[in-house]
């Protein structure tokens, strides 16, 4: 059988090392500029090389976006990019514009070439287009089903790729003018005011001013908003259908949001890549996926077309069981001690959940907190404040702690 890569989003360099570091095969990440997520923090140049070499030096792998629909004005920029992109031996590059794509093959002939999803490769014949023209992947549009995903992997020899978590856009492969109409901010030049996340009311064309509430509920509703993509039940079909890579939505989402889904993710495709007939489900994957901040989960376009049920009409604001509080930075083994940096208040006596790559989670109860010259503390109320912690498992770098909502709100 085989393995498809886990594909995970990187929105800066410390995002990169948790998703790799958690399980992923590669990571998709974007420059300052070029790239379909402007107000993600992004990589500079030395950033985008560090993480590439970081990924390099865990033998796996790392992709930049280069997907806007550039205008004239963004072109001058172009070649020089493309060449550092290049030098850099980034393993390939995303796009979505042919111009884009002639521009690349002229400056950089061996630098590998994906096709967005930006493209909109809903079948076979257009994927088969790109292919002749010698690119090495496209990303499938989001809007397609599973049973085309099939047609099109027997029509084809190119690496296919397809989105399984994370969030969906309202407009057909993210091609989408409301940003552009509502904010002036070009969601195709990577400036997306999220306007499909706004709650709305009518206006009649005469009596301007005067609002009328759409409404599902008291509450109003969110007429663009939908539910978030997540296939986890559905693992067994993906693979079977032949996609080469697994992608997962989240550039802009936080670490603790990359570092649990891709552990999620790589658990459960390497339990069913070993042993297919006793395959099933996790519960505590579930679980695992309602700890992060996340809207309802649906399976989106890969079984049905998407209906009302595919949406959420009372609310834009997301979910989430579990807050993320701090980043182990080092750990003594001789003194059981680790060295935390803060994400969130704690303190003494709150139960905790610790979360690392590629082992068990474990609680403990925070019994004793020290600051970095080893004064006691009762608790860490800075942003990133660096304090030391008494642990009763051994503990690795970039192992997570988290903390119940519910119980210690």
């Amino acid at each position: 059988m085989k393995k498809p890569e886990l594909l995970a989003p990187a929105g800066n360099l410390e995002k990169l090392k948790m998703a790799l570091l958690y399980g992923a095969d590669a990571v998709f990440m974007a420059g300052k500029s070029f790239g379909l997520r402007a107000f993600s923090d992004n990589f500079t140049e030395d950033e985008l090389k560090k993480g590439v070499e970081f990924a390099h030096s865990l033998q796996k792998k790392a992709y930049v976006t280069v997907n806007i629909f550039p205008h004239n004005e963004d072109l001058p920029a172009l070649p020089d990019y493309i060449r550092y992109l290049s030098d850099c031996h980034v393993d390939a590059v995303i796009v979505a514009d042919l111009g884009v794509y002639r521009m690349i093959r002229k400056v950089a002939p061996n630098l590998p070439i994906h096709i967005s999803t930006q493209a909109n490769n809903t079948n076979w014949s257009s994927v088969l287009f790109w292919q002749e023209l010698g690119v090495h992947r496209v990303v499938l549009a989001r809007e397609l089903s599973l049973a085309d995903i099939t047609v099109i992997r027997d029509k084809v020899t190119i690496e296919l790729e397809a989105f399984i978590h994370g969030a969906m856009c309202i407009s057909y492969s993210g091609r989408c003018l409301m940003s552009n109409y509502f904010t002036d901010r070009d969601a195709n030049r990577g400036q997306c005011a999220q306007p499909c996340r706004w709650k709305f009311n009518l206006v009649e064309e005469k009596r301007p001013g005067e609002y009328y509430p759409v409404m599902e509920d008291e509450r109003g509703t969110y007429i663009f908003n939908s539910k978030d993509l997540c296939l986890l039940p559905h693992i067994p079909e993906l693979i079977d259908s032949g996609l080469d890579s697994f992608k997962v939505e989240g550039r802009m989402k936080s670490v603790h949001y990359a570092a649990t889904v891709i552990k999620v993710y790589r658990e459960a495709i390497d339990a069913y890549v070993k042993d297919p007939e006793h395959y099933s489900v996790k519960a505590e994957w579930l679980e695992e996926l309602q700890k992060i901040s996340h809207r309802a989960y649906t399976s989106g376009f890969y079984f049905n077309k998407a209906t009302q049920e595919d949406q959420i009409y009372g609310t834009s604001s997301y979910e989430q069981t579990f807050d993320f509080i701090g980043l182990v930075k080092s750990y003594d083994p001789a003194t059981k001690m680790a060295t935390i940096e803060q994400r969130n208040n704690l303190k003494v006596g709150q139960e905790i959940e610790i979360m690392q790559p590629g082992k068990p989670n474990f609680n403990q109860v925070i019994t004793e907190m020290f600051d970095i010259e080893d004064k006691s503390i009762s608790t860490a109320p800075h942003p990133q404040q660096l304090f030391k912690m008494r642990m009763c498992q051994e503990v690795v770098e970039y192992a997570m702690l988290r903390r119940e909502v519910q119980k210690n709100a």
